[in-house]
């Protein structure tokens, strides 16, 4: 009892951490390259090794078998490959004689006897990965001749360039959602009690929505749902709102500078 007593007490006094260990991790086997960042990365090996990029392959991709890929005559591999089988897929390529450029963590890149026989083109960068994953990267290849090793900052140079870019783009794009006073949600209250304002919902003036007509047909929703207020809400919220901004009046004068433009 004591023991069932403690775990019960370990649940409530640590969720989060309980939480957490549902949730799906990001590994770097499910690092899938932004196009973005792929493009530089292989204009670079064209102008680099003198490779036309029309022979490059890609073989990796979700469910994917490397193994099983036809590989043309004259091939290059260029791409991110799973992290925790690079190893055997170095190894698979040297004794085939296809040549490569991987993707590589940048801290593990130089591991095992195999670095001798490649090369590992060592950036200073971190890619963000299509799964949010921020990964040091540097890159491994049997096209550097009898280069072991190199530091590449011009490569580091446009990569994260690149991937500040697409940040950047990614964060212009992302669209904020502004609803009516009669539609409340969770991060609104959330708003409301981070600036100190009491704001209470009762069962008679509202009702609960996943969306409103108007974003079902754009195929959107509220994220985590939201509540319908009846007029009486709506005005106690706006109220709320209200007690928490200071409005700047216009003066007569600027009243009459208003009313007499655009005439």
């Amino acid at each position: 009892m004591g023991r069932a007593t403690s775990q019960v007490s370990t649940l409530f006094n640590d969720y989060d951490g309980f939480v957490e260990k549902f949730k799906p991790k990001k590994t770097t086997d499910d690092c899938y390259t932004p196009p973005e960042i792929y493009d530089v990365v292989a204009d670079w090996v064209a102008e680099k090794y003198g490779r036309d990029r029309d022979t490059f392959v890609r073989p990796f991709w979700p469910g994917g078998d490397f193994e099983a890929f036809d590989y043309p005559p004259g091939c290059v591999v260029v791409d991110n490959p799973p992290f925790s089988i690079l190893a055997k897929i170095k190894r698979f390529y040297l004794d085939r004689g296809i040549d490569f450029f991987l993707f590589a963590p940048s801290l593990t890149a130089m591991s095992g006897a195999i670095t001798t026989e490649i090369t590992t083109v060592v950036c200073a960068v971190t890619v963000t990965y299509e799964n949010g994953a921020k990964v040091r990267t540097s890159f491994v290849t049997s096209l550097g001749g009898d280069v072991v090793a190199e530091s590449e900052p011009e490569l580091s140079r446009r990569v994260c360039e690149a991937d500040r870019a697409r940040l950047s783009n990614k964060k212009r794009h992302v669209l904020k959602y502004t609803y009516p006073p009669e539609v409340i949600t969770a991060a609104r209250l959330q708003y409301l009690a981070s600036h100190g304002q009491r704001l209470t919902i009762r069962r008679g003036d509202c009702m609960f929505i996943r969306s409103l007509e108007s974003q079902r047909r754009a195929g959107k929703a509220i994220f985590g749902g939201g509540l319908l207020l009846s007029e009486r809400a709506a005005a106690e919220r706006a109220a709320a709102e209200r007690a928490n901004s200071i409005v700047w009046e216009l003066s007569e004068a600027e009243r009459m500078a208003v009313a007499a433009m655009g005439r």
